[in-house]
């Protein structure tokens, strides 16, 4: 197994920090699996980092990031740039993606030479799950998409915190983790209003021809439950995998106290989607 850290520059004091995880004994060509991270997420929380391992061993060269404004510096495990985080727009993290994608074609990365750079997909957990729709959907670099417990409606935000945000510039929410409050500013609530049409994900899947497997735990959220039948049912090309017992994260935590037989499941549904759709 080998894994190795990486940084990319984006301009604007933005910094896209990442690890890729391979396994060059599983075979001479491996696809490329791009990892997202959900809301209040970041590339070493819990079970990420063994995600990786475990997709690498599978044959499936594995990449897991921080977005570059999630609010996770140069730490890499805690949220020390919260301003960064309180404008974190999808706008920015679909950018975050096309920067990646672009280094992985230029060889900045340094992948080993057994990653198919022509066969890439894209997973996402939760919030991260509508960016890997909102990236790859129409995509041609993107051969399929997975959703962990994704969710179905880019608006994560209720009245409440709209008004606040309307009348002071910013509202906050808590971070019970951590204790934080956590910035959310005016405009990462115009980037969603002013896209509505664009950052539709029903009107996104309906349209796209890759395919896409949706992978939902029967105990999350009622939302996000309600929402992968959603998804499914206005998709074009998609299947939908319900695990049962498995919560938002598929019962791991942080920090990492071991495997589930949901995550499990979860690893064993994404290795089987990408070698099916990339031989």
């Amino acid at each position: 197994m080998e894994t190795r850290a990486f940084s990319l520059s984006l301009g604007e004091g933005l910094t896209l920090r990442g690890n890729w995880h391979a396994d060059r004994t599983k075979g001479e060509r491996q696809p490329i699996l791009l990892f997202c991270h959900g809301f209040k997420g970041f590339k070493d929380w819990g079970s990420f980092p063994y995600i990786a391992e475990e997709l690498a061993k599978r044959g499936i060269v594995t990449i897991r990031f921080n977005f570059s404004c999630n609010g996770v510096g140069e730490s890499e495990t805690h949220f020390d740039e919260l301003e960064k985080f309180g404008r974190n727009t999808y706008a920015r993290e679909v950018a975050d993606l096309q920067a990646l994608v672009e280094a992985i074609q230029a060889n900045e990365l340094d992948l080993p030479e057994v990653a198919d750079k022509d066969k890439l997909f894209v997973t996402g957990h939760s919030k991260g799950g509508a960016d890997a729709i909102l990236f790859g959907a129409g995509n041609p670099r993107v051969t399929g998409i997975i959703t962990w417990n994704g969710v179905a409606d880019v608006n994560l935000f209720d009245e409440k915190l709209r008004a606040e945000i309307a009348q002071h510039g910013v509202g906050y929410i808590p971070n019970a983790r951590t204790g934080q409050q956590m910035p959310i500013t005016r405009v990462v609530i115009e980037d969603v209003d002013s896209h509505r049409q664009e950052y539709d994900l029903l009107d996104k899947v309906a349209k796209m021809d890759q395919p896409l497997r949706i992978i939902q735990g029967r105990e999350d959220f009622a939302r996000l439950v309600k929402g992968a039948d959603r998804l499914h049912a206005a998709a074009k090309n998609s299947e939908l995998y319900w695990i049962d017992g498995a919560d938002h994260t598929f019962n791991a935590r942080h920090p990492f106290a071991g495997s589930t037989p949901q995550l499990e499941e979860a690893i064993r549904l994404t290795a089987d989607f990408v070698h099916s759709r990339w031989t």
